[in-house]
């Protein structure tokens, strides 16, 4: 069974999905939903990340709490600067050491670079060794480099490695 729906919740999606887009319940639609149930998850099977095992399910909901936190207030200190400007900001480009190597580890934290404002990622090594970010406004890159490896890859590394 496995074999052929890799993935049973997307299947099953796919086929809800196209069953309330078509609006029709004819047994045209229903085999096409069925087809697209089952070829899609197939098809795509090769994209899909490896299977997420979370090691540390307290470290991650104090992690996402702290994500939160800090997308508040960091949303609160760019509308402060762009609203009253006291001075240019201060943007960068910080390189940042790596040692979280694994794959849902590192979309995880793309994600939470994304999220927070002010940040923006930009490259990431070839060998996942390094990361290169672009910071709105940032005073000194060393310690923002060690804030962001303590606050947000040290959790990631508990969680998934």
């Amino acid at each position: 069974m496995k074999r052929l729906l890799p993935a049973p919740l997307l299947s099953a999606a796919l086929f809800a999905l196209w069953l309330l887009l078509n609006q029709h319940l004819g047994s045209a639609t229903l085999a096409m939903a069925l087809l697209l149930a089952v070829a899609v998850p197939l098809l795509t099977a090769p994209l899909r990340p490896l299977a997420v095992r979370i090691k540390r399910p307290r470290v991650a909901l104090a992690f996402v709490w702290t994500v939160l936190c800090d997308a508040f207030v960091s949303n609160l200190d760019i509308a402060r600067s762009v609203w009253r400007p006291r001075r240019p900001p201060r943007g960068a480009f910080v390189r940042i050491p790596l040692d979280l190597h694994d794959a849902n580890g590192l979309a995880v934290l793309a994600i939470v670079t994304t999220i927070v404002p002010g940040t923006v990622w930009c490259e990431l090594a070839i060998d996942r060794s390094a990361l290169l970010l672009h910071v709105f406004d940032v005073k000194d890159e060393v310690a923002f480099a060690a804030r962001y490896k303590l606050r947000y890859e040290r959790p990631l590394i508990e969680i998934f490695e």
